[in-house]
């Protein structure tokens, strides 16, 4: 989620030259460990790792900052996606050609684009390598590299993708199946999972699942299906108030939900998904399937494992309130590799990064970081091809609502919120760095109401 194409390594930060020449640095009032300028890009002021929503907002917020001369962003990919559409590409309502720009076309103007790929990060030396041992070094560094994807840790895929009847809206690769798996449906068991892990968009497993009833009732082929939702946890949704909602809806739609089930294989040449029982451990259920939506399980980049920035399951160890890091204070994180207590949205990043952009403002100018991110998140529960209930809550798990309404009820309003209005605010506001989320607009709203 180039300027660039050879970086020479920066000799600026070897081993031991704070010992040989202490004066050569000020270190402020947070200990960063800043070092002397290198080399034209070798060194960056502030440099960026990812460019996804994280990484593409917080550059055009730092270019604003220091200069774009100054700010680098290191991603591999050649095409941006908004993969919030997916849900909706997955259920035929959107084409998936118009959930993807060019790279180059949402990097901020003036930013170094290195189309490179992170290899290890050292933030004692305030340098991170590239591949070919390419290394940079930073005075800021903010990490953006959202979250890896594990269909290999489900037995018999990704090959089983080659298969017809099973898609999953989570990668650019497999979207366009689950469109094909729906509209080829005839009659049987139709299977959407979620897993034993982290997930970015917790709602999306369920999305997708009531865009094929409403599909399957509108074609006619609904008294032919039998809905099951397979889900590893043990409550359809994090916060009661759209918990019961979305119960009322499961309810009058028919559909069956086994909790504390996790898929750990799937024959497909046979059609049939393999569950764990995770409160019988060792216990497995087959299901034969005519549609399986599979809801990968997630984790922490690679390169995060074992990192010196990440807790000990592999995540970036940030302050919750701040996000900066607890060890390295010239080292902040957003968004889905984060060990931030939240959901993994994008909403939830445009939140972080009016935060984050608060706080790197201050650290630079060696004073406390003082704006608190309350952990804000939202999940426009896609219910229908019409409908939206639309879920805003905070890190107590309790709802944080913008507008002056039940946002757990379905509303049409919310479905052109999610489906038309928000792609623009992406592309037009959210990675030019001019929204931090809904914040503002709640405040009003509120205030209106007094």
């Amino acid at each position: 989620m180039s300027a660039i194409g050879v970086v020479s390594s920066c000799s600026c930060l070897r081993p031991g030259v704070w010992l040989l020449k202490p004066g050569m640095q000020k270190i402020s009032s947070f200990g960063l460990h800043t070092a002397a300028r290198c080399a034209a890009k070798d060194y960056y002021e502030v440099l960026v790792l990812g460019g996804g929503t994280g990484g593409i907002t917080m550059s055009a917020r730092m270019k604003r900052k220091v200069g774009a001369g100054n700010v680098a962003v290191v991603e591999p990919s050649k095409t941006h996606y908004y993969q919030p559409l997916w849900t909706l590409v997955g259920g035929g309502a959107k084409q998936l050609a118009t959930s993807a720009r060019p790279t180059g076309s949402v990097m901020p103007k003036g930013v170094e684009w290195i189309k490179s790929r992170v290899t290890a990060l050292d933030p004692d030396k305030n340098c991170v390598w590239l591949e070919n041992d390419i290394k940079i070094s930073y005075k800021y560094l903010i990490i953006a590299l959202g979250i890896s994807l594990h269909y290999e840790k489900i037995r018999g895929l990704p090959e089983g993708f080659q298969h017809p009847k099973i898609g999953s809206n989570y990668s650019v690769h497999t979207v366009e199946k689950t469109w094909k798996a729906l509209q080829d449906f005839k009659e049987g068991n139709a299977i959407f999972t979620f897993p034993n892990t982290p997930v970015k968009c917790a709602g999306a497993p369920q999305k997708i699942m009531y865009l094929s009833e409403a599909y399957w009732r509108k074609t006619g082929k609904r008294s032919k299906a039998n809905i099951m939702f397979n889900t590893s946890l043990g409550v359809i949704f994090g916060v009661k108030k759209y918990a019961d909602a979305l119960l009322e809806i499961i309810k009058e739609r028919n559909i069956a939900v086994n909790y504390r089930r996790n898929l750990v294989e799937v024959r497909a040449d046979k059609q049939e998904a393999v569950f764990e029982n995770l409160d019988k451990p060792g216990v497995t259920e087959v299901h034969q399937y005519e549609m399986l939506h599979v809801t990968p399980p997630m984790g922490p980049p690679d390169v995060l494992i074992n990192s010196p920035v990440s807790d000990e399951i592999g995540w970036v160890d940030v302050d919750k309130e701040t996000l900066q890091h607890k060890k390295y204070p010239n080292v902040f994180g957003i968004g889905d590799c984060t060990n931030l207590p939240t959901s993994k949205t994008a909403a939830a990043v445009a939140a972080q990064s009016g935060v984050l952009d608060k706080t790197i403002s201050l650290v630079m100018k060696n004073q406390l970081p003082s704006k608190k991110y309350d952990g804000y998140t939202s999940c426009p529960l896609v219910t229908g091809y019409n409908k939206v209930i639309l879920a805003e809550f905070d890190y107590n798990a309790q709802p944080l609502e913008t507008f002056p309404i039940d946002q757990s009820k379905e509303r049409v309003t919310m479905y052109h919120m999610k489906a038309d209005m928000m792609p623009l605010l992406y592309w037009n506001a959210l990675l030019k760095g001019y929204w931090g989320g809904p914040a503002p607009v709640r405040k009003l709203m509120h205030l209106g109401l007094k």
